[in-house]
């Protein structure tokens, strides 16, 4: 497929939803919050975008707090169209993971968890079914060579294989399984795919790594631009198949690939409809937005204002044609691509996944012109 060579029909949809993102900007309905419950992590992932150990500095923020931020928010959102999820760092290290969930089911929230699966078992994912848990990502990069190798700790494949194997035959639960694709384990996503089919899998979603926090010392991550292209290819084959649900996550304009490659188009809804809570009481809109992109803390500032007053720099976006984006023809469609990809420092873009694809699709068709040449 031609990243560039967009068919009308799609141009028109494209620009249809340009203005139905312009719209929910202006009515920025809250919908989903991100709560980074801890710092501390039982893993050591090479790509960890907030540099989370085994013991942080930062102490794991009182449930008290979070709720306090949470229930002065309550007459601005409905609480059952609201979803709460918690991440971390590792959100099951924990102990009170259970009364907070109940509290969340109490108060009328669906809420989920991000999790690395080290801690699933049978008794910890009945314990939080028990308390109001709706929805499960679990972390798994590939097979044990490669998932080991990113994650730093020889027990987390088998862990986590062993929770997807369990939340499969679970009833009453959603689960999706996340990969983060590298150059270990690109060249395994066909196989990698038939095994989490065999396992029960009906929801996959991959993302690719941007260069931030531990990531941005390790190029061996970020995939070659021919490897990028033919990711997108590959998922797309795989969405045609129908036997497995994958999506691509949800950074980055991919020009003729959208409504290919994902359930939606490509919208980054950060400060729009998502806002999050970092461990320190930080109020950010994604927890990978940190420095020039806190609006506020939830120890000084009240949720609710901030929320309805502070978020300009997410909802008019056009500080972001800077840059590469300056001149860009897709720039109504991807208004600067993912917030997370732009620097703290200056907004300047750090990664374009049009241009990196463009680049994937010349070397491609350079090569396939010099083999028709020999």
């Amino acid at each position: 497929m031609s990243i560039s060579d967009i068919p009308l029909r799609k141009k028109l949809a494209l620009s249809l939803f340009s203005r139905y993102k312009a719209a929910e900007a202006k009515i920025h309905r809250l919908n989903y919050i991100l709560w980074e419950c801890t710092l501390r992590c039982n893993l050591s992932c090479l790509h960890c975008g907030s540099d989370c150990k085994k013991d942080s500095s930062v102490c794991d923020m009182p449930a008290k707090d979070f709720f306090g931020a949470l229930d002065s928010i309550t007459d601005i959102l409905e609480p059952n169209n609201t979803m709460i999820v918690l991440t971390g760092g590792e959100a099951l290290l924990r102990k009170d993971i259970e009364q907070i969930g109940r509290q969340l089911y109490i108060r009328g929230f669906p809420w989920g968890i991000v999790t690395n699966g080290m801690m699933l078992n049978e008794t910890k994912i009945a314990s939080l079914l028990n308390s109001g848990l709706r929805s499960i990502t679990v972390s798994l990069d590939g097979f044990e060579n490669s998932h080991n190798w990113l994650r730093n700790n020889p027990k987390s494949f088998s862990n986590a294989v062993n929770g997807i194997k369990i939340l499969a035959k679970t009833p009453d639960i959603a689960f999706d399984v996340v990969t983060c694709v590298n150059r270990k384990n690109y060249g395994q996503l066909n196989e990698f795919k038939e095994a989490l089919i065999e396992w029960g899998v009906s929801r996959w979603r991959i993302f690719t790594v941007f260069p931030i926090g531990r990531a941005a010392e390790h190029k061996e991550l970020q995939l070659e631009p021919r490897e990028f292209k033919l990711l997108f290819d590959f998922i797309a084959s795989t969405r045609k198949e129908g036997r497995i649900n994958l999506n691509y996550g949800c950074e980055g304009y991919l020009g003729n690939y959208e409504m290919e490659v994902r359930d939606n188009m490509f919208f980054c809804r950060a400060g729009i409809s998502v806002a999050s809570i970092l461990a320190d009481g930080s109020i950010s809109a994604c927890p990978n937005l940190r420095d020039n992109f806190i609006q506020g803390n939830i120890y000084r500032d009240n949720l609710r204002d901030v929320w309805e007053n502070r978020y300009g720099i997410f909802r008019d976006r056009r500080w972001t044609k800077t840059g590469i984006c300056a001149d860009c023809k897709s720039y109504k469609y991807c208004q600067g691509n993912g917030m997370h990809l732009r620097n703290d420092k200056n907004g300047e873009l750090l990664f374009c996944h049009l241009k990196r694809i463009e680049e994937g699709e010349r070397i491609i068709n350079e090569k396939c012109e010099a083999v028709e040449t020999v």
